[in-house]
Order: C-alpha cells, then sequence, then structure tokens
C-alpha cells in the first residue's frame, strides 16, 4: 500500500541493545569525572586502560585547545598512549614525567589527576585491575597522582570483590611463573592459571613490560577490610588488603591487580604514593551517573 502524498512515512524505530546502553553509560560516566575533575591549571594528567577510557578522552579532546595545548598526558601503556595521541593531546612517558622534576621529594605526587577504570569497586573503592594486563603501570601512575578517579559502568560495583571478576590478576616475571603459582594454591587459590592470548594469539599473554600475567580465583569473595574479623587464610577468606599484601610478598611477582590501601591525599600526608581511588563515577542504565567517596 503506498503512503498517501501528505503524510510522513513513519521513521524507524531506533533498536537499543544492552550493549548500547553499557556504551551509553560508561561514556556519561566519563564526561562526568572530566566535568567535576580536569582543572584548567592542571598540567599533568594521568590517563588509564580499558574501554571505559576512551570516553575520558574524548571529553577532555572537546576542550578548548589553548587548555590542553598546556597539559600533559600520562598514559599506563601502549592503548592509552594510542588514545592519547589519537586525539592531538602531548604523551608524556612516566619515567619522563619524573625526569621534569628537579628535586626528588619522598613520597611525591607529580600528576595532578588520573583518570582510570576498574573491573570490579567494592563500597570501600577498593578495586579489582588487571583485565587488560597493565595494573603494573596502572598502579604506578596512580601511585603518583594526586587523584586517582576510577570510571566504570554499573556493572562493576559489587558488594565485595572477586564477586563476578573471576580472579586476582598478577604480573610475575616469567622465570617465576611456576614458583609464584604453586604459592598461590597453597594460599588458597584455586586453580591460578597463566593468562593465554588465544584466540587471537598463541602462547601466554605478554605485557608491557615483558611479563606474564597470573589470574588467581578464589574461593570467597574478598572481604572489606572492616571485616577483618571474619579472615580465615586456612579456608580462604580474606580481606582486601590482608590478600594484596601477601601476595606481593611473593618472590617474582611484580605488582598484583588489587587497588587498595590509601586514597592519594591519605598518602601525601604520609609522604607516600596512594593508590585507592578518591571518588568513582558509575554510568547507569538510564543514563545518569552516580557516584562513591567523597574526593
Amino acid at each position: 500500500m503506498q503512503t498517501p502524498n501528505n503524510i510522513e512515512p513513519p521513521l524507524p524505530v531506533p533498536v537499543t541493545t544492552a550493549g548500547d546502553l553499557v556504551e551509553s553509560a560508561k561514556r556519561a560516566a566519563g564526561r562526568r569525572a572530566v566535568k567535576d575533575y580536569l582543572k584548567p591549571s592542571y598540567t599533568y594528567i594521568g590517563i588509564g586502560s580499558g574501554s571505559t577510557i576512551k570516553y575520558v578522552v574524548e571529553a577532555i579532546a572537546e576542550m578548548p585547545k589553548e587548555l590542553t595545548s598546556k597539559m600533559k598526558f600520562v598514559p599506563t601503556g601502549s592503548q592509552s598512549k594510542g588514545l592519547i595521541r589519537e586525539a592531538g593531546l602531548r604523551v608524556l612517558a612516566i619515567d619522563d614525567l619524573v625526569l621534569e622534576f628537579n628535586e626528588f621529594v619522598p613520597g611525591q605526587q607529580y600528576i595532578d589527576v588520573c583518570f582510570d577504570g576498574a573491573d570490579e569497586v567494592d563500597p570501600e573503592l577498593n578495586c579489582i585491575k588487571g583485565g587488560g594486563a597493565c595494573h603494573y603501570q596502572e598502579k604506578l601512575v596512580a601511585k603518583f597522582s594526586r587523584r586517582f578517579v576510577c570510571v566504570a559502568d554499573y556493572r562493576k560495583r559489587v558488594d565485595r570483590l572477586l564477586t563476578n571478576w573471576a580472579a586476582v590478576p598478577i604480573e610475575v616475571q616469567p622465570l617465576a611463573t611456576e614458583a609464584v603459582r604453586r604459592e598461590l594454591l597453597k594460599m588458597g587459590s584455586r586453580k591460578p592459571y597463566i593468562r593465554s592470548g588465544l584466540p587471537g594469539k598463541a602462547g601466554e599473554i605478554v605485557t608491557d613490560n615483558g611479563n606474564h600475567i597470573v589470574d588467581a580465583p578464589f574461593p570467597f569473595p574478598l572481604l572489606l577490610n572492616n571485616q577483618a574479623h571474619l579472615m580465615d587464610e586456612s579456608k580462604g577468606l580474606w580481606t582486601v588488603d590482608a590478600l594484596a599484601a601477601r601476595i606481593k610478598s611473593i618472590c617474582g611477582v611484580l605488582e598484583v591487580g588489587i587497588f587498595c590501601g590509601l586514597s592519594g591525599p591519605e598518602a601525601i600526608k604520609l609522604g607516600l604514593g596512594g593508590e585507592k581511588p578518591v571518588k568513582v563515577y558509575f554510568g547507569m542504565q538510564d543514563g545518569t551517573v552516580e557516584t562513591i567517596g567523597s574526593g
């Protein structure tokens, strides 16, 4: 049947998929975080890795050039370096960042703010990171930052870490990989495994630093640090802080994908580097943004 000339044909109804909702949530979180935390006076900005960070960079790239041209952006890996370059922003490697400061100050925070994602976040703002195998450099950037601001979508918010994310990501020197794996078994980890590059690449994942990633599942979600009275190592019940410290103590471990302990402002008071975010932005399914943390 033909449509009469004086009647407009109906427009096609856009199909909204679950993937569309997730991407919209990520964009909302990234843009809101940049709006709240990227001040025009800042010089050094950390840019993390992961699927949400492209929306952070997108928002920064839309700022006036007279502002962003004065800024230098410190990546956490090759992915974020590529995003920065594609956006026409200035890249500054983290080792070159330190050289720009003539005077060494213990615990100095060189970066004004860093934006990064997370695989899971609990109510204490502890994070699991390392799904993209960049957590060593992510932790370096976080520790050198006055503030770490986390951006994520609603799926990453959990009551306890390791609720949905299967394992703790651990960057390990290749010669020690099997020794670390066996030590993790003694700690109650269930079948820790070397992360494979399959299906796209045969063999093990190799990080930007030339190391392996061991993913260590544990039988229970991690206890919050305020639940330390429930910890029982023999049963695989660990608090966030205790497990991170224990894994980090294993010979051959470079870094653990648990971000916990002090935030930047707390660490500055003690002359240390912090690794926990001051605030987390969660993009929600309905387009709103929810936050936890005081910043």
